[in-house]
């Protein structure tokens, strides 16, 4: 496979987004002090006055391009939809009626790891997690107002059961990313998957159950809740696993929350109009952010950015292992300049399709390890859709979540060490491997013939 060299100063604006946002930061010690937007902006006009040899209107129409790529435009629908969802849910008083089911159900000391698995369960059924993180957050929020936990200690749990259900989901976009580059099944991908994952989840579970066992929470001891009421989240999640669009699902949540409210006398059709464009308005932030990092993401691909990182690690490789950690750090990298893990698998496919060929990687732990360490970044990064949408509808930094979110950490430690121990094994060649096999000694001998 022929690689381009590419160009390691085509990172800058990455490198200068990253200086701003998180630099000034930390040595101001507030993360309020540089607005992420205005951070963006400065790197995308770095990214668009790079490479003088090329006109700007090309870089302009190159950036827009990737601004306005179907995966980003879908992800903004998605928070506008679910911006106008979560407000008219919290107006007709869903939201209430769920946090007291959960406190009604859930023992106190349980509530956050409660809140991991079933975030976990969403995020499976949903395919996506940052559905899951628009659905339960402000559940997550309310919570924390009623007992007094920290509300970034629930979001984190939320955060995380999001990503642990995303990356076992056999509908999630990185997944069906993951299994299309290397050919390999998904329900492979899923069992190879499973076995590097679960372990992170089990430990993730015992730290947030530990943190709290014990604790004591403040509570009214009696918590009133209508069943009805809590419908909407039952109907998105029950329809979302009959294969539904998300798109759709969410139109249909907000027309059945708009219904009961209106039937419960919460407010009046003029007012359900008025609560849609209060959660829409509140998801404007978050659309332009990703706008501007799949535009940014775009030129950095554009000028050399991504050649410069898949050729620097393939040079590197010499081994199975090796090629291995290769994989796990390119979609890394490339997850960490393009802040989307779907994007990420599918750039780094195909040259991590060669490499398993080259030194003998299971087409199957190829998938699950490009699924795994992208997940592990999307995780963590405080630019990352997942973080900003949490942080966005908790009215709080995304750094403070970082500090509670434990399974994305781990699964990047699960990652690391089932490449090393050699986990999964595999008794049997991936589906259709024998079939290539067999295809590939028939060409061979006829070119012997």
């Amino acid at each position: 496979m022929n690689q381009r060299k590419g160009s390691a100063i085509a990172l800058l604006p990455l490198g200068i987004f990253m200086v701003l946002f998180l630099g000034v930061s930390i040595i101001m010690k507030d993360f309020y002090k540089m607005p992420v937007v205005v951070a963006l902006i400065i790197a995308s006009t770095i990214a668009i006055l790079q490479n003088k040899k090329i006109p700007v209107e090309l870089k302009v129409e190159r950036f827009c391009r990737g601004a306005g790529d179907s995966s980003i435009i879908l992800m903004c629908l998605i928070f506008i939809l679910a911006g106008a969802f979560a407000e008219v849910s919290k107006a007709m008083g869903a939201v209430d009626s769920t946090v007291n089911l959960g406190l009604a159900v859930l023992p106190h000391s349980f509530i956050v790891a409660g809140i991991f698995i079933i975030g976990s369960f969403i995020s499976m059924s949903l395919g996506t997690s940052v559905g899951t993180i628009v659905t339960l957050a402000p559940i997550a929020v309310g919570i924390a107002q009623k007992t007094g936990l920290p509300v970034e200690f629930l979001i984190a749990a939320v955060v995380s059961g999001a990503m642990f259900g995303d990356g076992l989901s056999m509908i999630s976009n990185s997944t069906v990313a993951a299994t299309k580059t290397q050919d390999c099944e998904m329900v492979d991908k899923f069992k190879a998957n499973f076995k590097i994952v679960l372990p992170a989840a089990i430990i993730t579970l015992l730290i947030y159950a530990f943190l709290t066992f014990g604790m004591q929470v403040n509570h009214t001891g009696v918590y009133n809740y209508q069943f009805i009421k809590i419908l909407p989240y039952i109907a998105v999640l029950v329809v979302a696993l009959t294969g539904f669009n998300v798109v759709l699902v969410l139109v249909g949540g907000i027309v059945l929350a708009s219904i009961i409210g209106l039937i419960y006398g919460s407010f009046n059709i003029f007012m359900v109009f008025q609560l849609c464009a209060k959660g829409i308005a509140g998801m404007e932030d978050i659309s332009i952010i990703s706008i501007l990092i799949g535009g940014i993401g775009e030129l950095i691909k554009f000028n050399g950015g991504i050649d410069f990182l898949l050729n620097t690690i393939q040079k590197r490789i010499h081994s199975e292992k090796g090629a291995e950690f290769g994989i796990g750090i390119l979609v890394s990298l490339v997850n960490l300049c393009t802040a989307n893990n779907t994007v990420s698998i599918i750039i780094v496919g195909s040259l991590a399709k060669d490499l398993s060929e080259n030194y003998g990687v299971d087409r199957r732990k190829t998938a699950s390890l490009l699924d795994t360490f992208a997940c592990f970044i999307q995780g963590c990064i405080p630019y990352g859709a997942q973080l900003l949408v949490a942080s966005s509808l908790a009215t709080i930094s995304p750094f403070l979540i970082m500090k509670y979110i434990c399974y994305p950490y781990l699964l990047g430690i699960a990652s690391v060490l089932a490449i090393i121990i050699g986990i999964p094994k595999f008794k049997t060649p991936a589906k259709g491997a024998l079939k290539l096999e067999e295809e590939d000694s028939s060409a061979r001998v006829g070119l012997v013939k």
